[in-house]
């Protein structure tokens, strides 16, 4: 079992090797390899045909991980991360954020039927009148209303 001292670089040379890097990050190092492939992350410097990454190389898979946790995908990373300029890098915000709010508003729809589901005093919920209303809208191709109970 590896020690944290393991995971840190080498003090005297500020050195990672990929084994290391990954470790920190909880990754598997053909991650790496793979976002050095596509662009995501420069090439690490090699000694005795070793890759060898700095601390700017941790900040970086950091700053990956964060995005991607945002839900980013690995190509709108690199094109945010690579943007020439701040306002680029805001477009492309926006239009995350709005995709978001477009899922979230999907999650809340779908949320509102479970719910109603749970809280129908009918004892088949699919045969409920506001359940059936909400039905009648989808199928005509029109916005739903906020499920009730009834």
């Amino acid at each position: 079992m590896k020690s944290s001292l393991d995971l840190q670089p080498n003090a005297a040379e500020d050195e990672f090797t990929i084994g290391q890097l990954a470790a920190r990050f909880g990754l598997a190092t053909h991650v790496l390899r793979h976002w050095e492939d596509v662009g995501l992350i420069e090439p690490a410097e090699r000694v005795n045909g070793r890759r060898r990454y700095r601390t700017w190389h941790a900040a970086r898979v950091a700053t990956i991980l964060l995005t991607k946790e945002a839900g980013f995908t690995l190509d709108q990373i690199r094109a945010m991360l690579d943007a020439p300029d701040g306002p680029a890098r805001k477009q492309l915000l926006h239009r995350h954020r709005d995709e978001l709010d477009r899922r979230l508003a999907g999650i809340e729809a779908a949320r509102q039927i479970v719910q109603h589901g749970i809280d129908c005093p009918a004892e088949d919920f699919t045969r409920c009148p506001n359940f059936l209303r909400i039905v009648d809208e989808k199928a005509a191709g029109r916005p739903s209303e906020k499920v009730t109970a009834e």
